[in-house]
């Protein structure tokens, strides 16, 4: 069976898209076994049979939508394809909190680099491999401009962790 983890889009932000961590591990356990959950930010970790990526995190927005009336995107990688965005980093890690990559639900296809001069973004940096994307941004978060421009040039659902959680969401994905 494939181990898979899922991030939610958006939630547990301030009073926003409220969903506690228990009742994401319930909703998540009726698709799966061996649910996992990594900070209150949707972070999960489930071990699901003969499903997609695709299937599961439809099926996990259409629980959410049901369950709990909220309208949450969610991405899915399987537990091989996020060691292949370990093991396929293009860039040098400086800061772990300032480093991270945006999960896409699809590839963002050539219209989304299209005319964009990314030194005009520096010291930010940015690279796309297939539905990832890696951000570096040596100054922080907060303030950085290359998370807005994805917000508005991606057509497909994104989201962003930083590269520790990446880490530690692998790390659970590869426990059992």
């Amino acid at each position: 069976m494939t181990r898979y983890v899922a991030l939610l889009r958006g939630i547990n932000l301030g009073t926003r898209n409220r969903i506690a961590m228990a009742d994401l591990r319930d909703l998540l356990g009726e698709l799966g076994t061996g649910v996992r959950t990594h900070l209150q930010s949707g972070n999960a970790v489930l071990t699901a049979p003969g499903r997609t990526d695709r299937e599961i995190a439809a099926a996990v927005e259409q629980r959410i939508a049901t369950r709990l009336g909220l309208n949450v995107p969610v991405v899915v990688r399987t537990a091989a394809e996020l060691r292949a965005v370990v093991d396929g980093n293009p860039m040098e890690v400086q800061d772990p909190t300032r480093f991270l990559v945006s999960f896409l639900a699809a590839e963002p296809g050539p219209e989304f680099t299209a005319g964009l001069d990314l030194a005009a973004y520096a010291p930010e940096e940015m690279r796309v491999v297939g539905r990832d994307i890696y951000l570096s941004l040596p100054d922080g978060v907060r303030n950085a401009r290359l998370p807005a421009l994805l917000d508005r040039r991606l057509t497909v659902t994104a989201t962003l962790r930083n590269w520790n959680t990446v880490v530690r969401l692998l790390e659970l994905a590869e426990q059992e």
